[in-house]
């Protein structure tokens, strides 16, 4: 490994980490730290907010997740969007975790690459969103969130998701090599599954709690959507 030092206008060298090269491993944990950091900082921001700004707060949820999408890149599949949009959904209903949804999937992709499959992330995040919207009242009961049953929902709406993206792969491919191709991604599917079981484990209490101190009182004039979840 080769590194470079670099004259400083004060005459002392300076170490260039550009000529540090890591491995997967090192870069991830880069990641992880960057992500914890994001995260730390989302929250503190949070902590001066006044109660009721349930649209701050789905920026901050936005950002969280797309620096989440990016940073865990490297790792195959796995990603915190699925999870916080479903929570965006149980306590900020379906037009929100929507609103999310198709902007996580189109920020992120800026990055990742954005093309035909965006339209199809962002349908399958939108649908995560509704589904929590529509089950809230069976995932946040007297004030808690039933985490095992959350759980189990973040499990199959990994699968759900994945399966509405390769619907894009139908533009390429014939209905027969399709179905090999669903059944070539299981592995893939199983990690997403994996992954949001982990998310819901670390994520779903502390995010729900903000949520939970940042839902907008309805106004008088305001009529309650079907699929509004808990506003």
């Amino acid at each position: 490994m080769k590194c470079k030092f670099n004259l400083t206008s004060r005459g002392a060298h300076m170490f260039d980490a550009h000529a540090v090269a890591l491995g997967p491993q090192g870069m991830l944990v880069i990641n992880l730290i960057m992500l914890s950091l994001i995260g730390w900082a989302l929250w503190r921001a949070e902590q001066k907010l006044s109660s009721g700004s349930d649209l701050v707060i789905l920026v901050l949820l936005g950002a969280f997740a797309v620096s989440g999408r990016i940073l865990l890149d490297p790792i195959p599949n796995v990603q915190p969007v699925t999870v916080i949009v479903l929570l965006a959904g149980i306590h900020f209903g379906a037009p929100r975790a929507i609103a999310l949804a198709v902007a996580v999937a189109l920020c992120s992709n800026m990055l990742l690459g954005h093309g035909l499959w965006s339209l199809y992330q962002a349908v399958g995040w939108s649908a995560v969103g509704i589904a929590g919207a529509t089950l809230s009242n069976r995932l946040y009961i007297n004030g808690r969130m039933m985490i095992p049953t959350l759980a189990g929902l973040a499990a199959v709406s990994a699968f759900a998701f994945d399966w509405i993206v390769s619907l894009s792969a139908l533009h390429s491919l014939s209905s027969e090599v399709f179905l090999v191709y669903l059944m070539t991604g299981i592995p893939y599917d199983l990690l997403h599954a994996v992954g949001n079981v982990v998310f819901v484990a670390w994520l779903a209490n502390p995010l729900s709690e903000i949520m939970t101190r940042h839902i907008a009182p309805p106004t008088p004039m305001a009529v309650r959507d079907p699929v509004s979840s808990r506003i």
